[in-house]
């Protein structure tokens, strides 16, 4: 789909880009596939502030996505392509030959009337979905499931993608949309093609208001705070800091790695900010 421009009527309109939704679905979504869907404010449970810059935002109703793909062996027909306010890539909605819907994540390329399916080994074509040790070494696909039968947590956002670049001891190798290499159980599901959407990335809100329509608030600095809320707080007129600088707590914020061992760390083979060898 194209970015859409507006004539400068206002000053949000003058930089306004956005992605031109003509050809999605202009209705509801089908409400037995959809719950509601609370906020925390970025609050915890005793109603502390612990992830800042979260809060306000549209009401939204969910959409539940079928992220295993299970279903196996049982064509859908794409009914549409909607959006969907919860997330990047547009959603399509399917119905299977037994009368069943769903929302799928939907790939590139993918249109009204096109026929999907997953089973054991499909044909390799956009929204297709079989296991990693099914799929052709080369193949782009999304949607990628990181443990068997948990559901698809890989490669979902608009235009991501992940390729297949080997197969080895029970195991498939795939490279990610960051340079990342890594190993994945090849009974894990994944479906064909690159998520839809890629002109996602060159939007541009235009003004504040539109990014706090997504729920995103305005960030404070530090030194424009009193000493009692932050480190850097505080000074006659304008001072910027005098230390290196620190959270509100304290701690450093350039230099320590601050991300924790995962268990499927194990699994990666190149890391994304490893140096390429010429």
């Amino acid at each position: 789909m194209a970015l859409k421009t507006f004539r400068p009527t206002s000053p949000g309109r003058r930089q306004l880009v956005i992605v031109d939704r003509a050809e999605l679905h202009k209705g509801k979504p089908v409400k037995a596939l959809t719950e509601g869907l609370t906020k925390s404010g970025g609050r915890n449970n005793v109603g502390r502030v612990t992830a800042f810059r979260t809060g306000g935002g549209h009401k939204r109703t969910y959409r539940k996505i079928d992220f295993k793909r299970r279903k196996w062996g049982v064509e859908a027909k794409v009914e549409r392509l909607e959006y969907d306010p919860n997330r990047t890539a547009w959603i399509a909605l399917i119905k299977y030959t037994d009368g069943e819907v769903a929302y799928i994540i939907a790939p590139q390329r993918l249109k009204v009337g096109d026929t999907v399916v997953a089973n054991e080994r499909v044909d390799v074509k956009p929204g297709n979905a079989m296991p990693l040790k099914s799929i052709p070494v080369g193949t782009i696909v999304h949607n990628i499931e990181l443990k068997p039968l948990k559901g698809a947590q890989m490669a979902r956002s608009a235009g991501t993608y992940a390729q297949v670049v080997g197969r080895d001891a029970g195991f498939a190798q795939l490279r990610m949309a960051s340079g990342e290499v890594r190993m994945v159980q090849d009974v894990c599901m994944a479906t064909i093609g690159a998520v839809s959407n890629p002109d996602n990335m060159n939007e541009v809100w235009g003004k504040a208001g539109r990014t706090k329509w997504l729920g995103r608030k305005p960030s404070v600095r530090g030194v424009a705070m009193n000493p009692v809320d932050h480190p850097h707080g505080g000074g006659e007129g304008k001072t910027s800091g005098g230390r290196h600088p620190v959270t509100p707590w304290g701690k450093k914020t350039r230099g320590p790695k601050t991300r924790k061992t995962k268990p499927s760390d194990r699994l990666i083979i190149r890391r994304r900010h490893s140096k390429k060898v010429s």
